[in-house]
């Protein structure tokens, strides 16, 4: 069984909660709260950021040496994801998960 470092399984897991919760908090949180939260840009963002981290995961899981790449991306999109999530406000759980994302992510890129 292919060993995974224990950073590479800490940012899987970042990667699958910032996914969860910018998916559940777009389509439940942002989508009933209306007027800005539910602003195509900002659903499309969030969605992008959730896509991102799943893939991100999934490249990892696999071991796929393409891993480095998809984190730098994903690291870029949750941080935008983070900075839109806070302008919008109340949404900290979304602004925690992706910068932590992010900061994991850039560890994993380098």
């Amino acid at each position: 069984m292919h060993h995974m470092s224990d950073e590479m399984q800490s940012c899987i897991d970042e990667n699958l909660r910032c996914y969860q919760t910018c998916l559940s908090m777009a389509m439940n949180h942002c989508l009933e709260v209306g007027g800005e939260h539910a602003r195509k840009s900002h659903i499309a963002l969030m969605m992008a950021c959730a896509e991102i981290c799943r893939t991100s995961a999934n490249l990892m899981l696999i071991g796929s040496e393409h891993h480095k790449r998809t984190c730098a991306a994903c690291a870029e999109i949750c941080a935008a994801c983070a900075d839109d999530c806070e302008r919008v406000g109340g949404m900290d759980a979304c602004v925690e998960a992706c910068r932590s994302c992010a900061e994991s992510c850039r560890r994993m890129a380098a």
